[in-house]
């Protein structure tokens, strides 16, 4: 007898490390009721389960189920939600094709086209102002002088020319703004670059737009110009 009840204890042990292996992620409405089955089928004979405990078990397989319901409902809402918020986008993406942009970035992409436009902000007078503009491996290779030093926002364009006059080679350019205050002290200037969006496009990771043939996230897009405006050189925009 004492072996028999060593073995069903044994085996019952085992039972249990099984399960909790099992559940460690996550327990399942499933797994609750086949716990209910393995409790009623390995109960005492002489202390059967309290009927009120086991209806308060049922009532939490009931809850579990019911809430396992309602989060499956919230998934299918919220990707339906998404789906929606996504075509808005898109749409809405769409209706800027043919205005300028700002765009956060200070990296210049040339591939053959025929300019950029330096974008940058002078938060106050200044007393100097001057653009370099490196290639990828930090050789300088044009330098603009001389710029206008009043407060205000500017636009430069660059027409992929070094400052000997040559056609640069394609490749990715970074350019810097080096204003000095009127202490002559550094002056911190807002960078950026500027250009018409002539194209959209749409892929798994989002939508982006196309300046220049050169793609760039929505995201890096922090104003829309009047593509209307007239804008020179180092020009107040």
């Amino acid at each position: 007898m004492l072996d028999n009840v060593s073995t069903n204890a044994a085996a019952q042990t085992q039972n249990n490390t099984n399960f909790a292996t099992k559940s460690k992620s996550s327990m399942g409405k499933d797994d609750f009721l086949n716990l209910m089955i393995a409790q009623l089928k390995n109960q005492d004979p002489l202390e059967p389960m309290n009927g009120s405990d086991y209806s308060a078990q049922l009532a939490q397989f009931s809850s579990l189920e019911q809430l396992q319901n309602i989060n499956k409902s919230l998934n299918t809402s919220i990707d339906a939600n998404y789906l929606l918020a996504q075509s808005v986008n898109n749409t809405m993406t769409a209706a800027l094709i043919g205005k300028n942009a700002k765009i956060a970035k200070d990296t210049i992409t040339f591939d053959g086209n025929n300019g950029s436009s330096i974008g940058y902000t002078l938060p106050a007078q200044a007393s100097k102002v001057e653009v370099k503009i490196y290639n990828k491996a930090g050789k300088l290779v044009k330098t603009f002088e001389d710029l206008d030093t009043s407060k205000g926002d500017y636009k430069l364009s660059w027409d992929f020319t070094d400052d000997n006059g040559r056609k640069v080679q394609s490749g990715e350019y970074k350019f810097e703004v080096n204003a000095k205050t009127m202490d002559g002290s550094d002056m911190t200037a807002a960078e950026y670059l500027i250009g018409k969006i002539d194209g959209v496009r749409y892929s798994q990771n989002g939508t982006s737009i196309l300046i220049n043939g050169v793609e760039y996230q929505v995201s890096d897009v922090f104003e829309i110009l009047d593509s209307n405006s007239s804008k020179q050189e180092n020009e107040n925009v």
